[in-house]
C-alpha cells in the first residue's frame, strides 16, 4: 500500500499587493512608451518598487520556514 506524502508549504502564502503593483507597472511602462516620458517613469517607479516588496516578502518567508 502507497503511503500519503503531505505537500509542501503545509501552509499557502499570505496574500499581498505587490502582485497588483507589478501589473499597474507594467500597465504604465507600456501606456509611457506611447504617451509621454513622465507616465513611463512612474510605471518603472511602481514596477521596481513593487518587485523589489514582493522578492523581499517572498525571501521574508522563506526565513520563517
Amino acid at each position: 500500500m502507497q503511503e500519503w506524502n503531505t505537500p509542501k508549504p503545509e501552509k499557502p502564502a499570505r496574500p499581498t499587493w505587490w502582485p497588483a503593483g507589478v501589473a499597474f507597472g507594467v500597465t504604465f511602462i507600456a501606456w509611457g512608451l506611447i504617451t509621454s516620458f513622465i507616465v513611463l517613469t512612474v510605471g518603472l517607479i511602481a514596477f521596481v518598487w513593487s518587485l523589489a516588496g514582493w522578492i523581499g516578502e517572498i525571501n521574508h518567508e522563506r526565513r520563517d520556514h
